[in-house]
């Protein structure tokens, strides 16, 4: 049975698939004790000899897909690691590894998804699909509708101009935005970009996903039938 390398590495517990191609491009996976720095290149689980950065990793059986919305509070990092850091993986006590889908800065609450499908993981994190994501925004300063007309139209940031976006007041200081891109903390830079500032930021719906009536810092498993929706979307 041969199997992409780094969908071996995302079974194995080791990343994602996406951040087993970084792991391959940096020449830090080994098969058979060569450097590969191929993303397509593919190894029989059972034969070959794998390992990251000198390590060995063993190969490991399929496991049940998990599917996982949790609700993040403010402080955690929402990554797999990050050194001094609490990360989102530190609020769900599962016995089986999973990832987040996409970033929700530090500082940012709400919805975050996590799974251990791979393939799923990889079409929602890429941003060619499209996706939205929902905030309600709290900022310092009310918000003139202007500078919700210049968000909604698309600003210049990191010398690019962002995608158009939906935004709709709530009160002077309070807004809903709908993005279909994530560019490293967006909506606080954009907000920054209009002179005033972000004071709390929370995700409420990625794609068809809600957050819903989920406490700060709790998660549940996804309905079969968000499941299935996430997959629909994610084609």
């Amino acid at each position: 049975m041969m199997m992409r390398l780094q969908k071996f590495l995302s079974r194995a517990g080791v990343c994602s698939r996406r951040k087993g191609e970084t792991y391959i491009a940096q020449g830090r996976v080994a098969v058979n004790g060569e450097t590969v720095t191929s993303p397509g290149c593919k190894i029989d689980p059972e034969k070959d000899r794998v390992s990251v950065d000198h390590r060995k990793i063993a190969f490991a059986p399929e496991k049940e897909n998990l599917y996982i919305a949790l609700n993040k509070p403010a402080g955690y990092v929402s990554s797999c690691h990050h050194r001094g850091e609490k990360i989102v993986l530190d609020l769900v006590d599962l016995p089986d590894r999973v990832y987040p889908v996409g970033r929700l800065d530090r500082d940012s609450t709400g919805l975050i998804l996590l799974t251990n499908d791979g393939d799923l993981h990889n079409r929602l994190s890429h941003p060619s699909h499209n996706h939205e994501k929902e905030y309600i925004v709290e900022t310092e300063q009310p918000v003139s509708r202007r500078d919700q007309a210049r968000m909604a139209e698309g600003m210049v940031l990191d010398g690019k101009k962002t995608r158009r976006a939906a935004v709709a007041p709530i009160s002077g200081n309070r807004f809903n935005i709908v993005l279909k891109q994530g560019l490293n903390r967006q909506i606080r830079r954009m907000v920054k970009k209009c002179g005033n500032r972000v004071t709390t930021l929370k995700r409420v719906r990625m794609g068809t996903i809600r957050l819903g009536p989920l406490e700060q810092g709790k998660w549940r498993h996804l309905t079969q039938k968000e499941v299935l929706s996430l997959k629909q979307e994610g084609k």
